[in-house]
């Protein structure tokens, strides 16, 4: 047998990884790609300790390969909060917080029902339609742009400049043209766009980061300048809407290929908030995490060694035989601990609290309206994005 190969620009991990992340964790738990020259952590366990261990493994170098093997790489001005280590990114981190407690998520609730009804009552006289196009893509970034005060003629091109950005061809282990492109563009958007809640501050998550004062390490306080909103912005922008598209695309599959567990939500809707937790530990959205390693240090007989690129596999994680029980079985019920979806440690997913209650409001909406649905097979088509997993096509007949 072949030695296993993680090609994380490959068809293959665009497609379904799972089976090498298999034989990750049983033959190369610390796996080191002789094509690209980066480590790869794929057990539980591992990925838990590296993502708190900011001594060893950094986030200050960017979180994809091109940045992370760029050794000119600076963020500059550009920097958001998920390129920081404590103490900096402590700080920063509590200032937007305050915007995203399971509190401030149980308020967004109605007005999250409004939106995907609005999406879901126009399809009800169809015989079928995409799940993804016609309404998982397009709601998410409704939501976090009213949240962050983006004009409702802006969002829906938020949402396209972030699938442009994140896009990736097979082999393609670099930002394109055209992605530059894109993420010119949003940049140059959002700094606009915090430039004119300057003059005109309103309620919403903007114009409260223009207020806040983060404490510098001599505790002088201090404003954030255009450059570090605009970076949380469209970090925001970017997880808010990808996260819940692809998690709602992967549920769609998920529940046509295990009818079964689809029957458990009809017959009682409690049980949704599980089928949220196994839906995002069976395919979570997000695939892996970047770090760059800092010192040398040795991880099953493998030396890791500084200034390399490290993926952080929690999707690999996530199927861990060593922490969840028959990994393979996609099953609502699961007791155990939340798996590894949204990260860990201090860069866990700031927006995990609506991103649950999103995928839990459309399921049960979903439930409502079409408990028979199905799935045509042959018209689903993956997206091909950096670290980021789902479809991009799910026809359903109704």
């Amino acid at each position: 047998m072949a030695s296993v190969d993680f090609d994380p620009f490959s068809r293959e991990f665009f497609d379904d990884p799972l089976a090498t992340y298999a034989r990750m964790r049983e033959e190369a738990p610390c796996f080191h790609s002789d094509r690209w020259d980066f480590y790869a952590f794929s057990r539980f366990e591992d990925i838990v300790a590296v993502h708190l261990d900011t001594e060893n493994f950094t986030s200050t170098h960017g979180l994809t390969y091109e940045h992370l093997t760029d050794p000119d790489f600076d963020p500059g001005i550009n920097r958001s909060m998920i390129m920081m280590d404590p103490p900096e990114h402590n700080r920063y981190r509590r200032l937007v917080s305050r915007s995203f407690t399971p509190r401030a998520m149980a308020g967004y609730r109605h007005k999250v029902q409004v939106l995907i009804r609005s999406y879901l009552d126009p399809l009800m006289d169809r015989d079928g339609f995409d799940m993804v196009e016609d309404f998982a893509a397009p709601f998410p970034v409704e939501i976090i742009c009213a949240i962050l005060g983006v004009p409702e003629a802006d969002r829906q091109m938020i949402r396209l400049q972030t699938d442009a950005m994140l896009r990736r061809e097979e082999g393609q282990s670099a930002a394109s043209p055209a992605q530059i492109e894109a993420a010119i563009g949003q940049a140059v958007y959002f700094l606009d766009f915090v430039a004119a809640k300057r003059k005109k501050p309103a309620e919403d998550m903007c114009s409260a980061l223009i207020e806040a004062r983060v404490e510098t390490e001599d505790g002088d306080l201090v404003s954030l300048t255009d450059h570090e909103i605009a970076g949380f912005c469209s970090l925001l922008g970017a997880a808010g809407s990808e996260t819940v598209t692809k998690a709602l695309g992967n549920a769609t599959v998920l529940f046509h290929r295990n009818p079964a567990e689809w029957q458990k939500i009809c017959a009682d809707p409690s049980k949704i908030d599980g089928a949220v937790e196994e839906v995002l530990r069976y395919w979570a959205p997000s695939q892996y995490q970047g770090r760059l390693s800092v010192n040398e240090t040795r991880w099953h007989g493998v030396r890791v060694l500084p200034g390399k690129p490290v993926f952080l596999v929690t999707g690999a994680a996530n199927h861990d035989s060593r922490e969840f029980v028959n990994p393979e079985v996609f099953d609502i019920e699961r007791r155990q601990r939340l798996a590894l979806s949204f990260g860990h440690g201090i860069h866990a997913c700031i927006g995990a609290a609506l991103a649950r209650m999103e995928c839990a409001v459309a399921l049960e909406e979903i439930r409502n309206r079409w408990p028979d649905f199905t799935v045509v097979e042959d018209g689903l088509e993956r997206v091909q994005m950096s670290n980021v997993a789902g479809f991009s096509r799910v026809p359903v007949i109704v």
